[in-house]
């Protein structure tokens, strides 16, 4: 009895060491997309334009970014790609996400994401979660460097190749 709880007690120290071998989250791997969201979260896509009626337009409400950078594997001469993440909520049933603009500065990118909503529609008052996978624009080398989305600033990291897990 002692000898089987000492073994198992070892497996289970075993698998918590797990170091490189350490999956990541989905929300964390690059290029994964659910096809049913855990957290009930609508996959949204951008709005098309629409010039036949006037729109409020407003900076998306965002709650959380997930930074994806692409496999050391997939690296180029001048790097990886790095998609975003992006949750939030809609405040009502008329509101869609609208327009993206990006810009980078060395190593500062920043993002804007708007929402628009049609002026003079009468519209649910639900709130609607929804994820954005958003490409960011160019190539990415090893470094540091912050992505400033709306209000949000996280940094992130694109490791040398040889420190790949």
């Amino acid at each position: 009895m002692l000898r089987s709880a000492l073994f198992l007690l070892a497996l289970v120290a075993l698998a918590a060491c797990g170091g490189s071998d350490r999956v990541a989250a989905p929300d964390d791997t690059f290029g994964h997309r659910f096809a049913d969201a855990p957290d009930a979260r609508e996959t949204l896509a951008l709005a098309p334009r629409d010039t036949t009626q006037a729109f409020f337009r407003y900076p998306a409400v965002v709650d959380t970014l997930h930074v994806r950078p692409a496999p050391l594997g997939e690296r180029t001469a001048d790097g990886v790609s790095v998609e975003v993440l992006v949750k939030g909520a809609l405040p009502d049933g008329c509101s869609q996400l609208s327009d993206v603009e990006q810009a980078r500065a060395g190593n500062l990118i920043t993002v804007t994401l708007t929402m628009k909503r049609p002026k003079g529609a009468f519209c649910t008052q639900v709130v609607r979660p929804f994820r954005f996978y958003l490409p960011l624009d160019g190539r990415y080398a090893p470094g540091a460097y912050t992505l400033k989305l709306n209000d949000l600033t996280r940094p992130f990291e694109i490791a040398e190749p040889d420190e790949e897990a």
